[in-house]
Parts: C-alpha cells; sequence; structure tokens
C-alpha cells in the first residue's frame, strides 16, 4: 500500500542527447515491457494505455505464478496497493457532493475518538489532512501495526494510537508519506454510509464504472483462477509469497484490480468525470475533480531539465506534477511482490497503467515502461530507461548488501564472546504497538511481537548492548538491530530499534518504537 514516488528522483538530473522518437507503436510496447521483464527479474505485469476517449494497448506478460505458470492477460488481477488511495478519495468526493460531508470537516464530528498528538491537531484535523500526507507524523509512522500483515490491531487500537506518536515537523507544513490515515478515512465512510470501505467501492465506483472484474479485498475473490501471485527475487531466484491479508479496511491499499477495469477508471478521470458510452453518466462534478487534483501539500520538484517541471506536490491520493508544460497526475503502489503505477497526462488526453507481481524489480519495471511510453508522447528522445534504471538499483542493492553483510559478519566474528543474556530477557511494551518480548527459545535469545506474530527470530549478540534479529519472517527485508539500554544493575530497562539494512522499506518503522521493560 505503500507510494514508491521518490526512489528514483535523485537519479536523473541530467539530459540525454539521443535523437527524438515518436508515440511508441504496440509492437514497441511489446518490445519494451519484454526487454524490462527480462532486465529487472518480473515474473508477470500487465500495461495498458488509453488514449483520447479509447483503450489503444492492454496486454498481459509473464505468468500469474512461477509455479502454475499461467500466462497474465488483461483480466489478469493485481494488488494495486496504494493506487488504492484515489479510490478513497474519490469515494470522501461523492459523499461531499452528497451532501454528507465536507471536505473541512473536523475528524472528531464523525469519529469522535480520534486521537492526535497534541489538543489543537486534534480539534483541527479535517478530513482533507487524512489524505494529503501533511499531519506532521514521520515518514509511514505506526506502519508496524500492519505490516506485515497477520497483526491482531483493530480500528479502535488504530484511533487512539496518535496521541502516542511523535510529530517530526509541525502541523501541515511537510509532507510525509502516511498510510494509517488513510485507514481512518475509511472508518469514516463507513460511518457516514452505513456501508463497509469495501462494499462502497465496489457497488458506487466498480459497478457504475463496469469494473466488473475487480475486488476491493481479496476475500471478495472468489475465483482465484486468474490472480497474479506476488513474488520475491532477493534469494536470486523466485519466490511465490503468500497473499497480504488486509487489515482493518482497505482504503490505503486494498484493491485488487486488472489493466482493462482500471482503463474505465482513467477513461472516467480523464473525461473530467463522465462516463457511459456517449459519455452521458456524471461520475463526480468537474470541480470535484479539480479539488482532488489541487495540491494541497507540496513536495519537492524534480528540477531534471528533461521536464523543465515548476511544481510538485500531492492532491487528494494523487502525485501532482508538470513536465514539458504539461499537467502529469499519478500514483504508485507497493505491497510485498506486488508494484504498480497509474499514470494520467490530462492535457494529452493519456492514461498509462503497469502492473507487477514481483519484487523488488516490479518497480524498476513500472517505471521504465510507464516512463518511456510517457516520454514517447511528450516528443522527448529515449532515454533508455530500462538500462539506466537496471544499473542503478543493482548499485542500490549492491549498496545495502554490503551494509548487512558486514553486520552479520561482525555477528559471526563475536559469537564467541562471553555476554549475559539474562540480563535482557524481559517483557517491553512501546504505547501503540504493545508488547514485544526477549526470551529463551531451547540456548537461543528470541524477540518476538505480542500483537504481529509474523515479528519474531532469533537474536544475536552484534556488539556492546545491542543484538541483530533475523526474523523469521523473510517476505521482505525487514531485520532489525535491537539496542537495549541497561540500568545502574546492568539489567535491559528499554529497548531502541531501527533496521538492518538501508533499503528496508519505510512500512517497518521499528525506530517510531519506544519499548520500556515491564515485567522480568
Amino acid at each position: 500500500m505503500k507510494s514508491k514516488k521518490s526512489v528514483f528522483i535523485a537519479l536523473f538530473l541530467i539530459t540525454s542527447n539521443l535523437s527524438m522518437f515518436a508515440q511508441l507503436t504496440n509492437e514497441q510496447v511489446d518490445s519494451l515491457v519484454n526487454n524490462a521483464m527480462e532486465t529487472f527479474k518480473v515474473a508477470g505485469s500487465a500495461v495498458a494505455i488509453v488514449k483520447d476517449g479509447k483503450i489503444i494497448y492492454e496486454k498481459g506478460f509473464g505468468v500469474t505464478s512461477k509455479v502454475t505458470n499461467q500466462p497474465v492477460n488483461e483480466h489478469t488481477n493485481f494488488a494495486i496497493a496504494s493506487n488504492s488511495k484515489a479510490f478513497t478519495t474519490a469515494a470522501l468526493a461523492l459523499l461531499v457532493e452528497e451532501g454528507k460531508i465536507n471536505w473541512t470537516d473536523k475528524v472528531i464530528t464523525h469519529i469522535p475518538e480520534f486521537t492526535m498528538y497534541n489538543p489543537y491537531v486534534q480539534q483541527n484535523f479535517n478530513i482533507q489532512d487524512l489524505l494529503t500526507h501533511r499531519s506532521g507524523l514521520g515518514l509511514g509512522m505506526g506502519d508496524l501495526m500492519f505490516f506485515p500483515d497477520g497483526s491482531d490491531f483493530t480500528i479502535d487500537d488504530l484511533l487512539s494510537s496518535f496521541q502516542h506518536f511523535k510529530p517530526v515537523s509541525a502541523f501541515r507544513t511537510k509532507w510525509d508519506y502516511d498510510n494509517l490515515l488513510y485507514l481512518v478515512a475509511g472508518e469514516l465512510i463507513a460511518r457516514k454510509t452505513g456501508m463497509t470501505w469495501e462494499e462502497f467501492i465496489k457497488t458506487r465506483i466498480f459497478e457504475p464504472l463496469g469494473m466488473n472484474h475487480s475486488f476491493p479485498a481479496l476475500n471478495y475473490i472468489t475465483d482465484k483462477s486468474n490472480l497474479a501471485s506476488p513474488h520475491s527475487t532477493t534469494s536470486g531466484s523466485f519466490k511465490v509469497l503468500p497473499d497480504y491479508q488486509e487489515m482493518i479496511n482497505g482504503a490505503a491499499g486494498g484493491i485488487y484490480a486488472n489493466v482493462n477495469d482500471l482503463c474505465q477508471w482513467m477513461l472516467m478521470q480523464l473525461n473530467k468525470g463522465k462516463y457511459g458510452d456517449n459519455l452521458n453518466k456524471n461520475f463526480f462534478k468537474e470541480s470535484t475533480q479539480q479539488e482532488i487534483w489541487k495540491i494541497h501539500t507540496t513536495t519537492n520538484v524534480n528540477r531534471n531539465p528533461r521536464y523543465n517541471s515548476h511544481f510538485a506536490g500531492y492532491g487528494l491520493g494523487w502525485d501532482l506534477t508538470d513536465k514539458k508544460g504539461n499537467m502529469v497526475v499519478s500514483h504508485t503502489g507497493g505491497l510485498p511482490g506486488m508494484l504498480s503505477k497509474t499514470l494520467l497526462i490530462p492535457d494529452l488526453n493519456l492514461g498509462i497503467v503497469v502492473l507487477t507481481n514481483t519484487e523488488p524489480g516490479g518497480s524498476g519495471l513500472f517505471y521504465a515502461v510507464s516512463s518511456t511510453i510517457e516520454d514517447s508522447y511528450l516528443g522527448l528522445d529515449d532515454f533508455q530507461w530500462t538500462d539506466k534504471l537496471s544499473k542503478y538499483l543493482k548499485s542500490r542493492e549492491d549498496k545495502g548488501d554490503e551494509v548487512t553483510k558486514k553486520v552479520w559478519e561482525t555477528v559471526e566474528a563475536n559469537k564467541k564472546n562471553n555476554v549475559n543474556e539474562s540480563k535482557y530477557i524481559g517483557i517491553y511494551r512501546d504505547s501503540w504497538f504493545g508488547n514485544m518480548e526477549v526470551f529463551k527459545k531451547g540456548n537461543q535469545l528470541w524477540m518476538k511481537s505480542h500483537r504481529s506474530p509474523k515479528l519474531n527470530g532469533p537474536m544475536y549478540f552484534y556488539n556492546a548492548n545491542t543484538f541483530a534479529i533475523k526474523w523469521e519472517y523473510q517476505d521482505m527485508n525487514c531485520d532489525a538491530f535491537a539496542m537495549f539500554s541497561l540500568d545502574e544493575n546492568g539489567t535491559g530497562r528499554s529497548i531502541k530499534m531501527k533496521g538492518i539494512s538501508p533499503n528496508i522499506d519505510f512500512s517497518f518503522d521499528f525506530h517510531d518504537l519506544d519499548l520500556q521493560r515491564v515485567e522480568d
């Protein structure tokens, strides 16, 4: 459900000098995707393009699963992760037009038990604040409540958690990507309509737009014969991962969709809220879309002279910028083994969607494919995105691997040290995440979360009072350090944590935990 927005921004601050190339033919798109699939080691993907009110390209590549080897087609469903956020904002827009809410309504008006880190912010936090990543909280703060999946946190836990978070910036002054507040938005939709977020998305968005083969949650899919399975290649070969089990609601990233259905979504957006065979139906007003596509939180502009961009920001569920004088509306999404991108250029009446089922290569593929197609319509030269991104990602991966390799080499070198493990054993509590327990499992020191059962694993002495944890959960790169503070008797009193790899996903926000001993 995470956005992959900024991974590559720092890389391309140069302009290439190759000759201009025309808009890609379908055969050239085929070649582009096939090359990217091989380069980035992606099991399956699907790509679609809409232009001037029509679907001009839609196709699947590769396989839904390396176990079944079933081919991907334009109707194969993928988890679209944070691309779901735009559906949540569209749902709220419908409620605004119906007079059930206003964008600037205070959240506590509709959800009285909603908390925030200080009274002023709590009293003034409005619906648009839920959607625009300007809360003052840090990047991905609190995501450990549902990442990895399988925890037992409820909406009540979520609503009360924000009072315990420490802000990193002043309210409404800085963009820091957030997932939890979208879940609050999903709860608000449920309270105002009497329907779950999932039912509202299905009946009020999917059905009117004819997105008849898309689903608001995994448990809505009864026939999984054309469902893409997530994959990881971090071990060097393809590993099929279990489907991510959405919790609380899907407002931040729960939708499963296919490129054929998503073309209907893009066409409605490009037609300023109109849809139907003769555009004789209104999904929402043009003024509503203007509000959604208005910058509410500014972000850093990519100063690449290639695009001559002047502004960048976040609207309501969409990233916004300009390229070569054209407004660009986009979003990305990421869950374990599922990475995607939607890109719209309203001035060119152009929409592109790329869905993938492999991590980490899917991010390279969706960026290379969408950017190459986009560039061809902007009249730019062929930047060789696939090659450049492949080199960049390989360099980034190698640097991260070097860091983690040194950590485990240090662990191996220090394993003969005589460490009094008993002084660390106990239960440590964080105010929003609950208890983490340090205990002996056989002869091995171990840590486990009481509320997120996938976070459990052996602890290995690293240095001083720091241990490296190798979680049993290895679907994503999330091993962590546990750094103990001791009292005057040498007994562990508190734990701070952080990820070991510099490439750890931001949703593993171990650094936001403040674990204090509550029991020996």
